[in-house]
């Protein structure tokens, strides 16, 4: 935060060259009051009047936060964009620091433009804390940090060990906002909030009581996108894009999204993307803008982390108005196809931080798809212990079953497999078990169906689970690519159309490698291999140790009279797979048809596999 900003500079100098006295210390702890803050809305506030902002803060830090938090002695832990951590030696100086602050911030915004007014949201908490060197952790911190994120613009949130310990000392009145379910915390926080205004009782009341808890799985709220044209005739059609990416983020089962009637509460109102979070209890928040210029409209998006205010992705689409449903229906697609796997990282990130004692069943399936990515024989065998992890947890959770079907696709795919009979069985087993409880759920029978088809044998059922998952869900770039990879040993066009739609869907998609892939092995098949080629080349050098890539590269050099590069793949693919051989060659397929593996088995001949 800019107010703290010289106080941190000032304890840098003093320290410059000269390592910290603590710095080596063993972690210790003791009972500190803790009060975390930041500024509602300042992405808003910067990008609407960066440098107007910006003094504005230089003037309340000098003027009001600095001798306030001198006057209490407080003292700065660590600041965090717009975030600061105070420690102080007692709750009643944190709790009188606190009031001061918000009372002197409510007087100077009273003639503030309210779209302009600088306003901090303030949780303080009493706790042990670890010490290692200058800085503090433990649930004492957190909890704090937690309670700043239930204070509403200008308000305070306490916990109630705080109030127990202020309530006689400093004279200030309370409302009870109950117990709170706070994010990685064991237990229940009963939550106070203090009266800074008077008139906050009655906003209060008009208010939900508590802010509503996280769901266990992904949640995003898709807003009204602004309507930038001053057109009234264009606002149809800027409803009609967030109704229609709504009703497709729908459709995936792994998703929470909150329904239209509830996200369009805040068309037309300057909004703060971490309120929005909290009040409708999500994780992510999507929101944009459409604007008409002559005959064409330029549209925006941005998905936002609600509980930091970061972005994580944005773009824009343009199109004549002659077309206007067409482009509505591209920007929807476009718009899923790229936030999905963007959603998918950002919590993995988000599961990779969590303590390991306290994952539930989500958290393993993510950690899954984590180490799956990494495409290794070691990384899926470790996936698919954390696939299992999580079946064991929640016997119900088709998209653990659908992944640890796909783990065993990798394995015949890359000629891991040990006991071939065992998997094939395992992988009925673990489709059938999709069919049963996650026929709604496109992720699951995407993956599940690949795996049925490739490893099992069983074409038809798979080809039928994966188009079950398209008509679910026809912007999950999954399903297309699981379609396009089943395909391609028997339907070399339908193939190649249906890569290219989950590239087209998922540009940036982790699994671009696999997409270029099978639609080069399905060009292949058909005899084009100068449209083969670049695409595996390309493939082998995004992933240089994918088994698959490296026949296929090989395959289309030979057939294309290029030995030598041929070979040079070939060598690469025997140094991963040593076993690999013309007679082993059928054990990484599934169901390629007689005429196809007699023809890419005679090409990999040529490049130099061995018999």
């Amino acid at each position: 935060m800019v107010f703290a900003a010289s106080a941190v500079i000032r304890r840098g100098i003093r320290r410059e060259g000269k390592p910290s006295p603590v710095a080596s210390d063993p972690v210790r702890r003791r009972l500190a009051a803790i009060l975390a803050a930041d500024i509602a809305g300042y992405s808003r506030l910067m990008g609407a009047d960066e440098e107007g902002t910006l003094a504005r803060l230089k003037a309340y830090r000098s003027e009001l936060i600095d001798p306030k938090n001198k006057q209490h002695r407080g003292r700065i832990v660590k600041t965090t964009g717009d975030g600061i951590l105070i420690e102080f030696p007692s709750v009643v100086d944190a709790v009188r620091c606190a009031i001061e602050i918000q009372q002197g911030m409510l007087e100077r915004n009273a003639q503030v433009p309210e779209d302009k007014r600088i306003e901090f949201r303030v949780g303080i908490n009493l706790g042990d804390v670890m010490v290692e060197g200058r800085d503090l952790y433990g649930d004492g911190v957190n909890i704090a940090a937690r309670l700043e994120g239930l204070a509403e613009p200008g308000g305070i949130c306490i916990s109630e060990t705080v109030l127990n310990h202020a309530r006689d000392k400093v004279a200030f009145e309370v409302e009870d906002a109950g117990e709170q379910t706070l994010k990685n915390i064991a237990r229940p926080i009963h939550v106070y909030r203090i009266i800074v205004d008077p008139r906050q009782r009655q906003a209060a009341s008009q208010s939900p009581a508590t802010n509503l808890a996280l769901p266990d799985k992904p949640s995003i709220a898709v807003l009204p996108f602004q309507n930038m044209s001053g057109d009234p005739e264009q606002e149809y059609f800027t409803d009609g894009i967030v109704e229609e990416i709504i009703t497709a983020l729908s459709r995936m089962r792994w998703l929470f999204v909150i329904a239209r009637n509830s996200s369009f509460v805040y068309k037309g109102k300057a909004i703060d993307v971490k309120q929005v979070g909290r009040e409708l209890g999500v994780r992510y928040v999507l929101e944009g803008s459409v604007r008409k210029a002559a005959n064409r409209l330029r549209i925006t998006g941005q998905l936002i982390d609600a509980s930091t205010g970061g972005h994580l992705w944005a773009d824009r689409f343009e199109g004549g108005l002659e077309d206007v449903f067409e482009l509505q229906d591209h920007v929807t697609s476009s718009v899923i196809g790229a936030i999905a796997p963007k959603l998918e990282q950002a919590e993995i990130e988000r599961a990779k931080r969590k303590p390991t004692e306290s994952l539930d069943a989500y958290d393993y399936y993510l950690r899954g798809m984590a180490s799956l990515y990494h495409w290794t024989k070691e990384a899926v065998a470790e996936a698919l212990r954390h696939f299992y992890k999580a079946i064991e947890l929640d016997p119900d959770f088709a998209s653990a079953y659908g992944a640890a079907a796909w783990c065993y696709y990798w394995r015949k795919a890359n000629g891991w497999t040990t006991d071939p009979v065992q998997e094939v069985a395992e992988v009925n087993r673990l489709a059938t078990r999709v069919a049963e409880i996650g026929n709604d759920d496109a992720v699951a029978l995407s993956f599940g169906g690949l795996a049925l088809g490739y490893v099992a044998g069983d074409e038809a059922a798979g080809i039928a689970m994966i188009d079950r998952a398209l008509v679910l869900n026809p912007n999950l770039a999954a399903a297309w690519l699981a379609s396009g990879c089943l395909r391609s040993f028997f339907d070399s066009d339908v193939a190649v159309e249906h890569m290219a739609r989950a590239m087209r869907l998922s540009p940036l998609d982790p699994l671009s490698f696999f997409m270029q892939t099978f639609a080069a092995f399905a060009h292949f098949l058909a005899g084009r291999h100068d449209e083969a080629r670049p695409l595996v080349e390309r493939a082998c050098r995004e992933r240089p140790n994918f088994l698959a890539a490296l026949r296929i590269a090989a395959a289309s050099n030979a057939a294309m009279g290029r030995i030598d590069e041929a070979r040079g793949f070939i060598a690469r693919a025997l140094q991963l797979d040593p076993d690999l051989r013309i007679s082993t060659l059928k054990n990484r397929f599934g169901t390629l048809r007689p005429e196809g593996f007699a023809k890419y088995a005679e090409a990999l001949r040529k490049a130099g596999l061995p018999e």
